[in-house]
This record gives C-alpha cells, structure tokens and sequence, in this order.
C-alpha cells in the first residue's frame, strides 16, 4: 500500500524526516512516536502536498512526486487539527466532501447517509457542526475520510481530544474499517496502547528516523512470559517474594508485573516469569510446590507493547535503540 526509500523532508532548523525507508502492507497499521517525530510530515509527502527532500515514495503504486492527484482520488484523509464548518450539518458537509471526490449528486446523498450511519451521527445528521461535541466533530472527520470508499484512508492522531469512552469507540469504529470494507488504514498516534489493540502492523519512528517496524504479534511475542500468582502461608508471609527468590535460585528471571494482562494495574502478588522453554513450566510448579504456597492463578500471557518499549527506555533494548521512551505509554 505504501513504501518509502531513504525518505528525508529537511527544513531550515530541523529534520522532520530522515532517510525513512518502510514498507506498509495491507490492513491496519499503526504509525507511532513522539509529537513532533515526523508522523504528519510523512502523512503530507504520502498524499503529495508536500515534497520530499529526497528519496523516494509510492502510494498504492504511485509516485508520490508526480501523481499526486491520483494518489488523492484513491486515499481519504482524516486530518489532525479540528476543520470543520461550525455553521452547516454533517450531511450538507459529507455530501460536499463527496463531490468534490468526483461523485454525482445521488450517489454522494446515498453515500453519506451510509457512512454517517457507520461512524454514528445518522441521528445527529443534520445539526449544525458547532454544536457537535469533540468526538461528534472527529466521527464527521472520519466519514468525509471514507464517503468516497478509498483503498486506503490515512488518519493523523483521530483520537485527539477524546476521553476514554470516546477514544474506545473511535478505535473499533477504526478497526471495522478494514474488517467491514476492506479498506486498508494508516493511524498515527503517540500512544502504544491505542495502536496495540488496533493494529495489525506497528511502524515507530523517531526524529523521523525509523526504530522499528513489524507485526503487531512480533512485537509482543518476543516477550513471551508466565503470569504467577500464589498466596502467603504462614511459613512465607510473603510468598511472592519467597517464590521469586526460589526461581533466582532456578536460574529463572521473574519480575514483579507492573500491569496485568487487560491493561491494568497489577497485583503485587503478581510475577511475570520469562518463558525459556517447555521446562520453565515445570521449574516454576516444583518451585511453588516446595515452599507449600497456594497457587492462584499460572498463564501464559505476552506483554504489552508499553510495557516493551518502558524496559527499551531503561537501557534494555536488545535491538540498540534506547528510544522507548519516545512514545506515550498509554
């Protein structure tokens, strides 16, 4: 869907972009860093409004240098910023967007009546845009994104100003963007968590360089590990810090879990224990089993991309990058 080659954008003071070379398969993929790492920089050289220093980009196999109004007939565009007319309705403004995408009158009522019924304005249709509130306002940012039915669409940070009610609807309604139409997506944010339960593929950039760029699935299967909870006895008041001193002894690396596997904070008496092998399992039962401690709860389970990208920022990036602590960790 898009692939970039050393692609640079320099300004007079900084490097928005610098030698940026991804590939971007079909589905839902995430487009993560810092405010001011190069994300909507990228977004604007993609759509070609705006030309690259150097190096080299395609969308849906188009020069982003030379067909750049191909490339916009075929891609929606949810900008950033709020842009919306306060004083016409969602309805009058979709069917404009429509239009202007090269659809006759008909077809853009029929088309925007459909997709305010899948974001979920329909009820809310015809009232003024001012009036709307800011997740009503990014839900018709959204639909004029999709009215047209691109291949692919490109939203920069839509979940800008949302509370977290607001931030959860606009992440499904995302994600039934390409299970329900099959249009591939293209989502910046500065927040792990949100890409995380959204994303197929995760791209992290930096300072417009990239760090990394893979499955959603590689990211957290790396960090495969057991989840361990056991209660105390009167033998082990503490029977977390007893079984964990028991699997230093082992050979095994346990620590305490910061988050538990929905995303919230922990147990103390939970421990995430590194999965080495088959014979981890075992280690860990005779382990439990020899301090006479109550076992709770043993599961497999991966850790969560910001639970990652917190060790990289301690120093413990395999990978060499030491930069986790360019993203939110949401």
């Amino acid at each position: 869907m898009i692939a970039t080659e050393s692609l640079s954008k320099r300004f007079p003071r900084v490097t928005a972009l610098d030698r940026l070379s991804v590939d971007i398969t079909p589905g839902v993929t995430g487009l993560v860093g810092a405010n001011g790492a190069g994300k909507s920089t990228l977004i604007k050289i993609l759509l070609g409004l705006s030309p690259a220093s150097e190096g080299r980009a395609a969308v849906l196999g188009l020069d982003v240098a030379t067909e750049g109004s191909a490339i916009r007939e075929s891609v929606g565009y949810m900008p950033e910023h709020d842009c919306l007319p306060p004083d016409v309705s969602a309805t009058e403004f979709v069917v404009h967007m429509a239009r202007m995408s090269g659809l006759p009158p008909s077809a853009a009522r029929e088309r925007t009546a459909d997709t305010l019924r899948h974001v979920g304005l329909y009820e809310e249709r015809y009232r003024p845009i001012g009036g709307y509130s800011t997740g009503m306002k990014q839900r018709v940012k959204l639909a004029q994104a999709l009215v047209h039915d691109p291949k692919l669409v490109l939203l920069d940070e839509p979940t800008n100003g949302l509370d977290p009610v607001g931030r959860d609807d606009m992440l499904g309604l995302i994600r039934r963007i390409h299970t329900d139409f099959g249009i591939s997506v293209l989502v910046t944010s500065h927040l792990l968590g949100e890409l995380e339960r959204t994303c197929d593929h995760v791209v992290v950039i930096d300072g417009g360089k990239l760090l990394r760029s893979s499955s959603t699935s590689d990211f957290t299967q790396a960090t495969a590990s057991l989840a361990v909870e056991v209660t105390d006895t009167d033998e082990h008041p503490d029977g977390t810090a007893a079984l964990r001193a028991a699997l230093d002894r082992a050979g095994l690396t346990a620590s305490p879990a910061r988050r538990g596997a929905d995303g919230a904070p922990a147990s103390d008496h939970l421990l995430l224990v590194d999965v080495e092998g088959e014979e981890t399992y075992d280690a860990v039962r005779d382990a439990i089993a020899g301090l006479g401690l109550g076992l709770v709860r043993m599961e497999q389970r991966r850790h969560r991309i910001a639970e990652i990208f917190s060790s990289d920022s301690d120093g413990s990036d395999s990978e060499g990058n030491g930069n986790g602590g360019a993203v939110d960790a949401v």
